[in-house]
């Protein structure tokens, strides 16, 4: 996922809005049965921790700038 952010402002909102979809994918796998949709879940999950580092990344060179 490719995003062109203005400004650290823009960052730390995309960073809030993946930390809350990882809270509700987290509460939601909880809740699932079967083997099927543990794997979905369990690769939403990875997505978005994989965009959280990526974002968190993004912050800390923009940060030192």
């Amino acid at each position: 996922m490719s995003h062109d952010f203005q400004n650290l402002s823009e960052i730390d909102d995309r960073i809030a809005a993946v930390q809350e979809n990882l809270r509700q994918l987290t509460e939601q796998a909880a809740a699932y049965s079967g083997a099927a949709d543990e794997e979905l879940a369990s690769e939403r999950i990875n997505d978005q921790q994989a965009e959280l580092d990526r974002l968190l990344k993004l912050r800390e060179e923009v940060d030192s700038k």
